[in-house]
């Protein structure tokens, strides 16, 4: 839940970005960390790990 959040804040925040508000070589590498983590825990939560 949390991390879908911080993906959500750094979107509005890539958003600013592209307004020239905030810097885009720092907050476009962020929203990729943070997409990335969010869709591997997803997909990973239920995974089988052996007997």
């Amino acid at each position: 839940m949390l991390l879908t959040l911080i993906t959500i804040v750094l979107i509005i925040i890539n958003l600013l970005a592209f307004m020239d508000i905030f810097p885009l070589f720092i907050t476009s590498p962020l929203l990729f960390i943070a997409i990335f983590t969010t869709l591997y825990f997803i997909n990973h939560r239920k995974t089988f790990k052996g007997f």
